[in-house]
């Protein structure tokens, strides 16, 4: 609201101030909760990681109500960083859906009670054939901290609800608890920006880890010519290729030259279209390697004021990219 608006509107303006601070009470009552859980962890959350890491089928998560919209997205964060994972719905677990769950899986049960009836059923099949069970509970005392191999205690925390009955601070603090587990084993299994891109192949995530070999033209699209290549015929391959510039290759095929649109510029004359490619070509021309990201091609063309670059492994040229290809392909 604008100050005029405040000024002629005083009740709107009193009810502004009273939603903001009902909005930063929430926050920081919350912020309170995750430090306060971020001191409390101790052995339990390694030895949580341990079981976790060591399973060799997924991570089935679970949970009722608001705890299982949590555990959603856990089971989500767990899949994107490396650790195969799946929700499985504690009712429709005991109508068939525990045949989801091998003896190769962990299962990661939330509950705040910790008393979750509809939990039961599939707490019992993980105890009945040897399963991990991990807990992430708001009791201490309770039949999952009981059942569990490792239980993860929510300390106490104001919830931010002023009537103390909505879940609000302690599912934040699973939630946050959630990424942790994830971030750890992350970090335990070594899982690399490769690795990402290969989980994450669209929207922006994946476009930051695509590959200059992702988007470079290669074969007949380069516009390439040997040393002696008249100019005049330099023209036409410039001009047909349509990169603004011509790779000069050797006998060995090494890229030893380009020749841009400055270069012809520098060298304009009445004897330019019989000169020879090599005499015009600016030597050592910037290049990238096939396996950079290509963020960093669009960095490296901006930084030096260039449209396209030769893409060279071993001195030999495998492509040219462009920066609308990179732009095309949403790096940014």
């Amino acid at each position: 609201m604008s100050e005029a608006a405040a000024k002629s509107d005083p009740k709107m303006a009193r009810a502004e101030r009273k939603d903001l601070a009902v909005a930063r009470h929430v926050l920081e009552t919350e912020a309170t909760g995750i430090r306060t859980l971020a001191a409390a962890l101790d052995s339990r959350f390694a030895e949580a990681i341990d079981i976790l890491s060591g399973v060799t089928g997924r991570v089935v998560v679970t949970g009722m109500g608001k705890s299982g919209h949590v555990g959603r997205k856990i089971a989500a964060t767990l899949a994107s960083t490396g650790t195969p994972a799946l929700f499985v719905h504690p009712s429709e677990a005991s109508h068939g859906d525990l045949g989801m769950i091998t003896p190769n899986d962990a299962v990661l049960a939330l509950s705040n009670s910790g008393e979750t009836p509809e939990l039961t059923d599939l707490v019992a099949y993980s105890r009945r054939f040897a399963i991990p069970l991990i807990a992430i509970v708001g009791r201490d005392k309770s039949a999952l901290v009981e059942a569990a191999d490792v239980a993860l205690v929510l300390p106490g925390a104001e919830e931010a609800c002023p009537m103390g009955l909505a879940p609000t601070t302690s599912t934040t603090m699973s939630l946050a608890l959630g990424d942790a587990l994830a971030v750890a084993l992350l970090e335990r299994k070594g899982f690399t920006p490769d690795d990402f891109h290969r989980l994450h192949p669209g929207g922006k995530l994946g476009s930051r880890f695509k590959r200059v070999a992702d988007l470079m033209h290669v074969g007949p699209e380069m516009p390439l010519a040997p040393p002696e290549t008249s100019m005049a015929e330099v023209l036409i391959i410039m001009t047909g290729k349509r990169f603004g510039c011509v790779g000069v290759t050797d006998e060995a095929g090494r890229l030893c030259g380009v020749i841009t649109d400055g270069d012809l510029r520098r060298h304009m004359g009445p004897d330019l279209l019989e000169r020879k490619a090599g005499e015009v070509m600016t030597p050592s021309p910037k290049t990238i390697r096939p396996n950079a990201l290509a963020a960093e091609a669009l960095q490296y063309m901006n930084a030096n004021t260039i449209t396209s670059l030769f893409v060279v492994a071993d001195g030999r040229p495998e492509g040219i990219i462009h920066i609308h290809d990179c732009l095309h392909a949403g790096v940014a």
